[in-house]
């Protein structure tokens, strides 16, 4: 391990944090988001956290963009001991508002962006024996309604983790996949949605969070250190997670009740 790490999506938000995180701890930090200006900013509070790296804009829809910056990533740092996928973006929509498009939109960027990063850096990862950060969302656990398209893909980056998981222990790559419930982040400024009501509803969850970006990097960086596959950041989280173990239909039935006020809601706010 010579602490050389990958983040995308560094340019705000929790990809900023983990960057800060790690580079408290003097690590190289390969930082990729589609936004520059974010990027130079994280750039320059790495390195005043202790850390270094370079930056490299990349769209993770485009796998020729990931695979360029796994090659820029062995040049600079000669390889990379870990990868984290967190670039992502936010929507909403009961299913019957939601156009394919928006079901593309989401799948292509927090699914495939995901399989994509894999992808890219796994000949890397194979010869550091490294880590996999994939960041998912309480979102692939739980089902919270009017966001079936953000459900469907978080959930499949979790079932891709899982799947890496058994795969990769043979070539010692281990893997870890966080599930945080809503935090203070900008992911609000991506949000795609047919109803500004349900982008409202959204800002106002984000904010009544009780943790921050940073203290869910903070969370990440210890849970990683002693090996944790599923990552749940937030003890609410941990504690419905353990509810729908137990029993599903006791969050079924709450996601129910929630799915009719949010439809209440709606109808007021268009009438």
């Amino acid at each position: 391990m010579q602490n050389r790490m990958m983040i995308t999506g560094a340019g705000s938000g929790l990809g900023r944090e983990i960057a800060l995180r790690w580079a408290r701890e003097g690590w190289q930090l390969a930082l990729s988001d589609v936004s520059e200006p974010g990027l130079q900013e994280t750039l320059k509070l790495v390195r005043e956290a202790g850390g270094d790296g370079f930056i490299q804009r990349c769209d993770v829809r485009d796998y020729s963009q990931l695979t360029a910056f796994a090659q820029a990533c062995e040049e600079k740092f000669g390889g990379i001991d870990v990868i984290v996928n967190n670039a992502g973006v936010a929507s909403g929509g009961f299913f019957s508002e939601l156009s394919l498009e928006d079901w593309d939109w989401q799948i292509a960027i927090n699914l495939m962006g995901v399989v994509k990063g894999c992808k890219a850096f796994l000949p890397l990862l194979e010869k550091s024996k490294g880590k996999i950060i994939n960041i998912a969302s309480m979102a692939a656990l739980m089902q919270g309604p009017a966001m079936s398209n953000y459900n469907v893909a978080k959930a499949g980056v979790v079932a891709l983790s899982e799947s890496l998981l058994i795969e990769l222990a043979h070539e010692e790559v281990s893997v870890h996949v966080v599930c945080p419930s809503f935090f203070q982040t900008n992911l609000l400024d991506s949000f795609r949605g047919p109803t500004p009501a349900m982008k409202a509803q959204v800002g106002k969850l984000l904010e009544s969070s009780p943790i921050s970006a940073a203290d869910i990097a903070d969370y990440i960086y210890q849970q990683v250190a002693v090996g944790e596959f599923l990552i749940l950041p937030h003890e609410q989280g941990r504690m419905a997670w353990a509810i729908k173990q137990k029993d599903p239909q006791v969050l079924y039935n709450e996601m129910t009740v929630m799915a009719d006020k949010m439809r209440a809601k709606a109808k007021q706010s268009a009438g």
